[in-house]
């Protein structure tokens, strides 16, 4: 079993930052739209962020066209599903990447969903597995984290792995995961954002987003555990819910959701710019803006 090095991580968090962009757009693999996403993210690193989430089940080659477009970003998968790539074949395409960019990519790995893998089974002990293997080809653990949301994948993360990417989750999580993680691993949680000041049209763009969530029993298992009621997982979520794991508003209520992460013991938070479906899949304009609310 590789041991985790403390002081990697450490480095890690200072080159993943404060702040970062969690995407499933930029994941695309058609060959049309290329230079349209390597522009995307040169310009999220001119920006100011660190790191860049690509979702979809993402794999290394996914990462390699955005790594070579840029000079500091980190390109992490978020998350990459173990049942979808081969362990062995991860560890040496992320071998093959470190050869010419070294520490531009990170390994974010996670069980998925039972509706979603074929071979779905024992979620923890495959994920012990697959962490096995990634060992046994040579992959660092410290170039690698967890999608954890309970208190025995938060465990792993801490041993097995540089931290936890978790997803969909509430500043009151973020709190308990830090707890479960302590102080050194890297906890990088993701967040949703509507850059909308309009109650009931931000409600309802993040309804949209979040009907497929609602629909996952590891998802709706999860905001039971942290206080969510059924009655919060109804026609298409509560407004406590919908509050609670999205920020929206003005750019001062925006700012105040994203710090109350980092209060709560995050390192890094991805931030997920959501819109209107019809608005297309690279919101280069909400990058932008929230770029500009962050700045100190």
């Amino acid at each position: 079993m590789n041991q985790v090095n403390a002081s990697q991580v450490g480095s890690l968090k200072e080159t993943v930052g404060r702040y970062g962009i969690w995407s499933v757009g930029l994941r695309s693999e058609e060959p049309e739209g290329l230079t349209e996403r390597a522009e995307a993210a040169a310009e999220l690193e001119e920006l100011g962020f660190s790191a860049l989430w690509l979702g979809g089940s993402p794999g290394v080659r996914h990462a390699v066209p955005l790594v070579r477009a840029t000079s500091r970003l980190v390109v992490a998968t978020g998350i990459q599903s173990i049942w979808q790539y081969d362990a062995t074949e991860t560890a040496s395409g992320i071998a093959e990447l470190e050869a010419t960019h070294p520490g531009r990519f990170l390994l974010g790995l996670g069980v998925s969903h039972a509706g979603m893998a074929d071979r779905y089974r024992r979620p923890y002990a495959s994920m012990v597995e697959y962490l096995d293997a990634l060992d046994a080809a040579g992959l660092p653990a410290e170039r690698r984290v967890l999608a954890a949301l309970g208190p025995k994948m938060l465990e792993l993360s801490r041993d097995r792995a540089a931290g936890s990417h978790p997803y969909l989750v509430t500043p009151e999580h973020t709190a308990q995961a830090r707890e479960a993680l302590g102080e050194s691993p890297l906890l990088a949680p993701e967040l949703k954002v509507v850059l909308d000041t309009d109650p009931g049209r931000a409600r309802t763009t993040a309804r949209g987003t979040l009907a497929m969530y609602l629909t996952l029993p590891n998802y709706t298992n999860h905001f039971l555990r942290i206080g969510f009621t059924e009655d919060d997982l109804a026609d298409g979520g509560s407004d406590r819910l919908i509050d609670a794991v999205f920020a929206w508003g003005s750019e001062d209520r925006i700012r105040e959701r994203i710090d109350a992460f980092h209060t709560a013991g995050a390192d890094h938070v991805t931030l997920q710019v959501v819109e209107d479906q019809s608005r297309g899949t690279l919101p280069r304009d909400g990058w932008r803006r929230l770029a500009a609310l962050l700045k100190p």
